[in-house]
């Protein structure tokens, strides 16, 4: 079953261990009023694999509006695209392309996970006014058990800092993570540092988990090979079949526009040596809903798409998904309130 605990914990952070040992683990000693927390982030798989790893220092995103309104302290999550749970697929929160592999520790400068990590933790330590939020399953409160790396009573704390979704079936014999897919409940740190009105966020996954999971369980999904699809793609990733991501993009969309009723408009580009047709292909907000697509779009050509019902692209922020004919997400953005500010400007998305 998915996470029982899924939770958003937004917090002040006063101390940090670097990972090491058999299964290191980045700890952030967070407090929030008289109560004390540890993040515990993943910086090395079980399985000795190095972790995929994104880190956004430029986070923009309609869910930054959000946590800034959140009071601090420990808030749980149920699964939904109407929370504040995130889900790496559905959420849009970034390209499977951008993310890479690095090992927890390395000689040399900012070439690891703990060093890409401490960098921001330890700029949030020097300023009193930045905020983390992290994402995760909790554990605790232990009664009178006190944490064991920052010694506070009781340990608590939260754990699960990367994506929840798309584990394989376990070997065998062995246990493994195949249980806690599900949507919606996926990791991730994000750092509030408002005198700067800079937002930052870090994403990670295992290389075992699959990019693309059924919507209702958060499993792989075989695309017909198989063979569930890997969310590892090189920065140079030439879309096929079973790894479609980035075969048509979205690269612009009007969503606030000057007339009433509103015309609202989504601009898509084929990056295929192809034309495609996009019958059975459909548009998908935040909430869900589909509108259908039909006809071609030529090779290396744009095609500008008239956003119909029940889609709806809210002038407050919101999430853009295109979806192939199988219902496989191949490409999918996010905008801000800021971004969709000013009436008849179109919003550019980068790749």
């Amino acid at each position: 079953m998915p996470l029982r605990s899924y939770s958003v914990l937004k917090g002040r952070p006063v101390g940090i261990r670097l990972g090491s040992g058999a299964s290191p683990h980045y700890q952030i000693h967070i407090v929030v009023g008289d109560e004390d927390y540890r993040i515990a982030i993943n910086v090395q798989s079980g399985d000795g694999s190095e972790c995929d790893f994104l880190l956004r220092s430029r986070f923009e995103h309609p869910i930054t509006a959000r946590l800034a309104e959140l009071a601090p302290g420990l808030h749980p999550q149920a699964p939904g695209p109407d929370g504040l749970g995130l889900d790496y697929i559905r959420g849009n929160l970034l390209q499977p392309q951008k993310m890479v592999p690095l090992p927890a520790t390395a000689a040399g400068p900012d070439n690891d996970l703990n060093e890409k990590l401490d960098h921001y933790i330890q700029r949030a330590l020097a300023d009193e006014n930045a905020v983390v939020y992290a994402f995760g399953a909790t554990w605790g409160p232990e009664p009178g058990k006190p944490d064991k790396y920052f010694g506070f009573r009781p340990g608590r704390g939260i754990h699960d800092i990367h994506m929840n979704q798309g584990n394989p079936p376990p070997p065998k014999g062995k246990a493994a993570w195949f249980e806690d897919n599900g949507p919606w409940q996926d990791g991730g740190l994000v750092i509030q540092f408002p005198s700067q009105e800079q937002w930052v966020a870090v994403f990670m996954k295992f290389q075992s988990q699959a990019w693309h999971t059924d919507d209702d369980t958060g499993k792989p999904l075989d695309l017909g090979d198989g063979t569930p699809t890997s969310h590892h793609l090189p920065p140079h990733h030439v879309p096929t079949r079973t790894q479609p991501d980035g075969l048509v993009r979205i690269v612009a969309a009007l969503v606030n526009d000057t007339a009433t009723p509103e015309r609202e408009t989504v601009t898509l580009l084929n990056t295929a040596d192809r034309d495609l047709a996009l019958d059975g292909w459909s548009l998908v907000d935040k909430m869900k809903n589909r509108m259908p697509l039909e006809g071609e779009i030529g090779k290396g050509a744009t095609r500008l798409i008239v956003v119909a019902k029940p889609v709806e692209l809210s002038n407050r922020g919101g999430i853009i998904s295109l979806l192939d004919e199988r219902g496989v997400k191949v490409h999918g953005v996010s905008y801000t309130r800021d971004q969709a500010r000013t009436p008849g400007l179109t919003i550019a998305f980068g790749s």
